[in-house]
């Protein structure tokens, strides 16, 4: 894109201005056929439509353009406004040090705050959502945008075969053109909406196989983690079953210690006096039931002696002991 040509002193020559955008040329590129350009007005046009502006001749590639450095010499000569002019700044300097000035200019403190304001505004804007429109409008004409004015919002199908939906630009240049080469063509449309689902269809089978990937490395994970807990739970069940064999024999060998058998044939009978002190006699007794599935002649039918109170006065030589069976 040029220069705005209110910005040069005095009047420009026609030579210097770009057919495109009417202003003074930026970086001039010719074509092959001799016409110049601004360098960012012509490149997207030559990439878009492969021909020269002046539509005489046939551009196959942007490598076909050439700078013109003595016409940017001559231009670059031009006396032009600070492009802090309407803000102010009064100074004219040659185009080729506008950028040195605009560095140094007083006026870039509001030029900088104008831009930070513009920043602000865009951030309350948005792109029109329809496929094809790059236009950014604020928040609040978007909708309004898509549904009547958008160039690319859909005008309806393609009454020719294809079936596909029609922007109203594709429909309009349609219209325009007579041999429709610069509209809509129901066999290039069908291969572009063929190749873009393929490709479709590529990146997700992709990304299927991606996450296939990592579901079996995740099951392989939970696998092994199962197996390990699976392993610890069998040692953790013998480690327990020895300790339930170990306790259990330890508690039938203390009750068969606690038990109170007596088999005929194999008594003393004792007696023992014995000095009451304190109202005690310094020993607890308990008493046994008769039993119908006596073994062996062992019989746990009677009264015995269950606790000697150490420093008591069963507690002698001679005395009572655990387990003796009181008689009488």
């Amino acid at each position: 894109m040029g220069f705005e040509l209110d910005r040069f002193k005095g009047t420009v020559d026609p030579d210097f201005k770009c057919n495109l955008c009417n202003k003074v040329l930026e970086e001039p590129l010719t074509t092959p056929c001799g016409h110049v350009f601004c360098a960012g007005c012509v490149l997207p046009w030559v990439v878009r439509r492969s021909s020269c502006p002046a539509q005489c001749q046939r551009i196959s590639s942007a490598q076909e353009l050439n700078l013109v450095l003595p016409l940017k010499n001559l231009i670059l000569k031009l006396d032009i406004k600070c492009d802090n002019h309407a803000r102010g700044c009064d100074a004219v300097v040659q185009l080729r040090h506008l950028a040195e000035h605009a560095e140094t200019c007083g006026y870039a403190a509001a030029a900088a705050a104008a831009a930070a304001a513009a920043a602000a505004a865009a951030a309350a804007t948005t792109k029109c959502r329809n496929r094809g429109c790059g236009e950014w409008l604020a928040l609040r004409d978007v909708d309004a945008h898509m549904r009547d004015a958008c160039d690319y919002r859909a005008a309806g199908t393609c009454e020719d075969g294809c079936g596909l939906t029609l922007t109203h630009r594709e429909r309009r240049t349609r219209l325009e053109d007579e041999d429709g080469g610069g509209g809509h063509c129901c066999v290039r449309s069908l291969k572009a909406l063929s190749g873009a689902l393929h490709g479709k269809v590529l990146r997700l089978d992709k990304e299927l196989k991606k996450q296939s990937l990592r579901a079996n490395a995740r099951e392989k994970s939970l696998l092994a983690q199962l197996s390990a807990v699976h392993a610890e739970l069998q040692v953790t069940a013998l480690k327990y079953q020895r300790k339930f064999t170990e306790y259990s024999a330890r508690i039938d060998a203390l009750s068969r210690s606690l038990a109170f058998p007596v088999k005929e044939g194999e008594t003393d009978s004792v007696t023992v006096a014995l000095q009451r002190e304190g109202g005690s006699l310094g020993f607890n007794i308990v008493g046994g039931r008769p039993s119908g599935d006596e073994i062996d002649g062992i019989s746990n039918e009677g009264i015995f002696v269950s606790k000697v109170i150490e420093k008591g006065p069963s507690d002698k030589d001679g005395g009572l002991q655990i387990h003796d069976r009181i008689l009488e």
